[in-house]
């Protein structure tokens, strides 16, 4: 049984197809079709709707809901048990609007109407986060929605004044019962024949031997897409998402190690606290509604040959630990990769954790994303870059790259040739740019062409040594405050 709060109303599933999308679930078999379904790709953000979780800070009696923002088109309903979901309907006190609704009429901010429940539900997951919020912390809120009839100025507008005005609401009130509510949730044995919710590692171990048909999941911001875009049925599924030891994440020993299941919004704070200059890639990794769902395991475990986090983490010479329940066994991330969304995972094995050594001293990184688009776009080509420097010698040189092969790659030649040089050398720009130059074949798509990509990885190599060797050449790509 799968057991969630839709709003207010607990909701027990016990039979379900494992494919059943939340929006599916909330148009077809609830009738709330103030959740509308645009791109069915976690794009356009039409089908915005928003969960809410116990924190996992503070005491049981200080506890506070976490409020996120997700793409309901490509969530499946193993994702709500013991969370609450709140669509556009549940909004309102049936009195009054709620602020966030009032102030999008206040400030004319829709027009046609379809994206607009997608795009207040956006703001009301911010509203409910508490922080102050500027214009640049709007913008990022909102990158998941798309809107072609009003225009983005009033929208913003709209949430900074609500957001920066907070009341409280009919959720505030409610939530101490609320939270009793899931916690009491979380306690029970949930899952049903087709959709399996294991919560320990040996509990994973057994389900994948019972159920060897079955698929793992955990976010689902990509395997949706098989269902939604190729509109294959996945029959059976196993998530990842409640087991604890996937859940972690811990310093020791001058490293980071980082749960396979944690979202890539719950990891970013400790990741850009050692890494700051992450910022920019991070804020631009798809959109805040699949930041909110996608796990960095599964944005390695797919293989894409353009997934963001893999050449970073091969810059930083990260470990992948796998894992089948009665051992553990690490790689490198660049050695996980076999092929075009082939890996080393042997049939009965999950990715536990990935290894990042804590940066040293003297230690410069540098990550590229170049996209046709800011924010929630796929790398044409993505370029990171780490070096370490002693006197302006090279003492160390490692690099990860996306978009450029079949799968992601680093270049053991620009660490072996410039290793050793004077960095500011004229000798090592032309050198890395040789190297570059003949290290890949990438191929002609709908993104760049291969010629295209060959030149970016030459500028961007230029970029980069002008960027460490003269901090007056830092060039800044983030949206701007006044965009």
């Amino acid at each position: 049984m799968i057991q969630f709060l839709l709003n207010n109303k607990l909701v027990s599933i016990e039979n379900e197809r494992a494919d059943t999308t939340v929006l599916h679930f909330l148009r077809d078999k609830q009738a709330l079709t103030g959740t509308k379904e645009g791109c069915a790709s976690g794009d356009c953000g039409a089908c915005t709707v928003v969960v809410a979780e116990p924190s996992s800070c503070g005491d049981n009696e200080n506890q506070q809901l976490d409020y996120k923002a997700i793409n309901s088109c490509v969530t499946f309903l193993s994702a709500l048990q013991g969370k609450q979901l709140i669509t556009v309907e549940h909004l309102s006190n049936k009195q009054s609007l709620h602020p966030v609704q009032q102030v999008m009429v206040d400030h004319n901010a829709s027009q046609c109407g379809f994206c607009t429940p997608g795009f207040v539900m956006s703001i009301f997951a911010l509203y409910k986060q508490g922080d102050s919020v500027n214009r640049l912390s709007a913008i990022n809120a909102l990158s998941g929605n798309l809107c072609r009839c009003t225009g983005y100025k009033p929208i913003i507008e709209a949430a900074l004044d609500v957001c920066n005005a907070r009341v409280a609401d009919q959720f505030s009130e409610a939530s101490t019962s609320t939270i009793a509510q899931l916690s009491a949730l979380t306690k029970t044995n949930a899952g049903t024949e087709n959709l399996i919710l294991p919560k320990s590692r040996q509990a994973l171990a057994q389900a994948i031997r019972k159920h060897h048909d079955a698929v793992l999941v955990a976010g689902s911001t990509d395997l949706a897409l098989v269902h939604t875009q190729q509109l294959q049925a996945i029959n059976k599924m196993i998530s990842v998402t409640g087991v604890k030891e996937l859940k972690r994440i811990e310093e020791a020993d001058n490293m980071l190690t980082i749960g396979a299941a944690c979202t890539l919004s719950g990891l970013q704070s400790i990741l850009l606290n050692h890494f700051p200059a992450l910022q920019e890639v991070m804020d631009r990794f798809a959109s805040v509604p699949i930041r909110n769902q996608a796990t960095i395991g599964g944005n390695i475990a797919n293989a894409s040959p353009i997934g963001d986090m893999p050449p970073i983490l091969i810059a930083l010479n990260a470990q992948v630990v796998l894992d089948n329940g009665m051992r553990y066994r690490s790689m490198p991330v660049a050695d996980f990769f076999t092929g075009y969304k082939e890996t080393k995972l042997k049939n009965n094995e999950w990715l536990d954790s990935i290894k990042i050594p804590l940066p040293t001293a003297n230690q410069i990184l540098r990550v590229y994303k170049v996209s046709k688009r800011i924010e929630d776009d796929i790398s044409a080509v993505c370029m990171a870059l780490n070096i370490t420097l002693n006197n302006n010698n090279v003492l160390d040189l490692s690099a990860g790259f996306g978009g450029v092969a079949a799968s992601p790659k680093n270049c053991l030649n620009l660490s072996n040739k410039l290793v050793g040089m004077q960095w500011s050398s004229i000798e090592s720009l032309k050198q890395g740019q040789q190297i570059l130059l003949n290290e890949f074949n990438p191929i002609d798509d709908v993104r760049a062409s291969g010629a295209y990509r060959k030149q970016l990885l030459q500028n961007l190599w230029h970029r980069f040594w002008l960027e460490t060797n003269n901090h007056e050449h830092r060039i800044e790509t983030r949206v701007s405050q006044h965009a």
